[in-house]
């Protein structure tokens, strides 16, 4: 699949840019993704929650009343679980949520999500950007000329660059990530790919070497 450059003014350039078929062309594959995604959304969960069990409460362990005659249920102490107050029987612990996905499967699910992206023609390669000075207003121009301020996008660089991350950060719907640390859960996110020049290149370079 063959490219437009755009500028900043949201005007189309004589360059063109011809994306790899092994990256953007493949036939997607939604398992992948799915599990990609998982364990993407499994990572960012911290885990922290607890309930405290019978041996964590603060109580007598006297019997409540006598086991017989009374017409009611037996009960043993008041930090049983079936009182206000109690314990809580099987509660949440600590644990840690991330689970293993191998580096081809993961591969695959991104270059699945950057395939869909191109089939949809939600693709737009700019030229590179480089603000002198962080500018929020710039930035918003540049997505009003591209006619896509209203939605969510994701601009993909090849390197990180300050001045263009922090022209970005007021914007509610505007974010941005590196080629490096491109994911699935980040590329379906986004209704707009907005990918710089030089960085479609390395997206292949990074993807076709985890294969």
């Amino acid at each position: 699949m063959e490219l437009t450059v755009y500028n900043k003014s949201g005007e189309e350039t004589a360059r063109k840019v011809v994306l790899d078929e092994t990256v953007f062309g493949i036939q997607p594959n939604d398992h992948a993704i799915y599990l990609d995604v998982k364990q993407f959304m499994a990572n960012q969960r911290q885990g922290t929650h607890k309930s405290k069990e019978r041996s964590e409460l603060s109580g007598s362990t006297r019997k409540l009343k006598r086991q017989k005659g009374t017409g009611g249920a037996r009960s043993g102490d008041i930090k049983s679980p079936v009182f206000v107050g109690g314990a809580r029987v099987f509660g949440p612990k600590p644990r840690d949520y991330n689970f293993k996905l191998n580096k081809k499967v993961k591969a695959l699910a991104r270059k699945s999500a950057l395939s869909y992206k191109a089939i949809e023609n939600n693709i737009v390669v700019l030229e590179d950007l480089n603000f002198e000075t962080p500018s929020t207003k710039n930035y918003a121009g540049m997505l009003n000329n591209l006619n896509i301020f209203d939605k969510k996008t994701l601009l993909v660089l090849a390197e990180e660059n300050k001045s263009v991350y922090l022209s970005s950060r007021n914007i509610k719907q505007a974010s941005i990530i590196t080629a490096s640390k491109l994911n699935t859960y980040e590329i379906l996110r986004a209704k707009k790919l907005l990918i710089s020049e030089s960085c479609v290149s390395k997206i292949s370079e990074i993807l076709n070497k985890e294969i």
